[in-house]
């Protein structure tokens, strides 16, 4: 399980050459299927003091297939909670129903969500694609192969992790920037470069 948080406020329109973002896997009705899951997680929680608890049968194959996936909790356009897991482990609906409930009451960062802040709540859900290690030899080759608003990263090195969604170079739009409060977020010196260090990218479908 992993928090996310986003590390500054500036903000940069995308270029008009970025690349293309991935296509998009599941449907509207599909996004807001999951979306009420999030909110129910969150509900029973309040009242039960557990994630709601899932009929898989209840859902498509779709649905039912082992995804990764983040969701951020906000109000009034501040966070709130964000968790989420790295690699399929769980059920699309179910991860999203234990992330939802985990980032409203576990989220190490914030107290317990209350029933008052449950009305005003934002969510937003990540579904990631599976992660892949990049190669490179310097700070500067991995800069250059980075996507604005479409990668995801995960750092690695001396038993430290972390990782920032792409939604996160909304706050920090120079990849450089990017990966300094990412190696920062690892608990690793914001400047700190090592032969062993580990980065994977991933995409995400969010909504």
């Amino acid at each position: 399980m992993h928090s996310q948080e986003p590390s500054a406020r500036s903000k940069k329109e995308p270029s008009a050459d970025t690349e293309k973002q991935p296509s998009q896997q599941y449907s509207d009705a599909e996004h807001q299927l999951l979306l009420s899951i999030a909110k129910k997680s969150i509900l029973t929680g309040l009242q039960q003091m557990h994630p709601l608890v899932l009929t898989l049968a209840d859902y498509s194959q779709h649905l039912q297939e082992k995804r990764a996936t983040f969701v951020t909790l906000k109000i009034n356009d501040e966070l709130r909670g964000c968790i989420g897991s790295l690699s399929p482990q769980r059920a699309l609906v179910d991860d999203i129903a234990h992330n939802a409930y985990a980032a409203a009451f576990s989220d190490p960062r914030f107290a317990a969500l209350n029933k008052q802040e449950y009305e005003p709540l934002e969510y937003h859900i990540s579904i990631l694609s599976d992660t892949s290690p990049m190669q490179f030899d310097s700070e500067q080759a991995l800069l250059a192969q980075l996507r604005p608003g479409i990668d995801g990263l995960v750092l690695q090195d001396q038993n430290r992790q972390g990782t920032f969604l792409p939604s996160v170079w909304e706050q920090l739009p120079e990849p450089e920037a990017f990966f300094q409060h990412l190696r920062h977020k690892a608990g690793l010196p914001a400047n700190y470069w090592s032969d062993t260090l580990q980065v994977s990218r991933y995409t995400v479908e969010s909504f």
